[in-house]
């Protein structure tokens, strides 16, 4: 990526300072963005002049339009690919410095296991790589398992699970390391209603644990709302931020079951709708639109 680091950061080769440590800078810096894709058709703009910053330790969802650009934003953060133009920073490092210091834990839409380890062996990956020992890589993908209901099937096989299943996998893997930062494409589109709310619920609890930030895409207004600082907008193609509405329904370990029924959610819900809808009018004071 031709883009510069933020002055008071390393390059992707030099050595990081003191500064570049996760909590010194916004976790999320994105400036002037764009993605162009060339197709056999023509140049396709995915992403046009985004800007977004997310701060340490908040929760910002990414919703729009099927084809706006939420999940090659979010592959831009995560060094999968890199912007036609702009700047990304992810804890005031470019994004491949990020990765290489495993920064951040990933769950996209595909769970991508390894089809011949067993549920532990895949949650237990990244901590193995890394060196940790085998007694602690236990512990906590036992913890990990026991968070997304998995514990009975610890000793299964991938292809011996649903595909709700395995996403439950890759969302337990994703938390192993106790990131810094989540970066997250819809991984709860797969899991009934039930085990869906009960495991955004956990995350809640287990990102208030960790101060972790986490930017998460989806396609679910609720589900946005629920677990979000603030609600990113974002266009039809090509993808800009539309407007950001904050939520404000108190910290992460102040959100319970009963925050679905609350009169306020509800007034949020509908903000974020009319935002998308692009008929705002009615949004409540502190929705900031571009």
């Amino acid at each position: 990526m031709s883009a510069t680091a933020p002055a008071g950061t390393s390059d992707r080769h030099g050595p990081a300072s003191t500064t570049d440590a996760p909590g010194a800078a916004p976790a999320v810096e994105v400036r002037g963005v764009s993605r162009t894709f060339a197709t056999r058709s023509g140049d396709v703009v995915a992403l046009s002049d985004v800007d977004l910053t997310v701060r340490a330790g908040e929760f910002v969802s990414l919703i729009g339009p099927s084809g706006c650009g939420k999940s090659t934003l979010l592959r831009l953060i995560a060094d999968l690919d890199e912007p036609s133009a702009g700047e990304l920073a992810v804890f005031g490092r470019p994004p491949r410095v990020a990765r290489e210091n495993h920064d951040f834990g990933i769950a996209f839409q595909q769970a991508g296991l390894l089809p011949w380890r067993s549920v532990r062996g895949n949650v237990e990956l990244p901590l193995e790589l890394h060196g940790t020992g085998r007694a602690a890589r236990r512990a906590r993908a036992a913890e990990l398992l026991e968070m997304v209901g998995l514990s009975d099937f610890a000793d299964h096989l991938p292809d011996q699970l649903s595909g709700g299943m395995q996403q439950r996998v890759a969302i337990a893997r994703a938390l192993a390391e106790s990131p810094s930062l989540l970066l997250m494409d819809e991984p709860f589109g797969a899991l009934d209603e039930m085990t869906r709310e009960h495991v955004q619920t956990e995350l809640l609890r287990l990102r208030a644990e960790s101060g972790a930030a986490v930017v998460f895409v989806t396609h679910s207004i609720p589900e946005a709302v629920y677990l979000s600082d603030r609600v990113v907008v974002m266009s039809a193609r090509p993808g800009r931020v539309r407007e950001v509405v904050p939520v404000a329904l108190g910290g992460a370990g102040e959100r319970g079951e009963d925050l679905r029924e609350d009169g306020e959610f509800f007034d949020r819900v509908r903000a974020v709708r009319e935002a998308l809808h692009g008929t705002g009018s009615s949004a409540p004071r502190g929705v900031e639109t571009r």
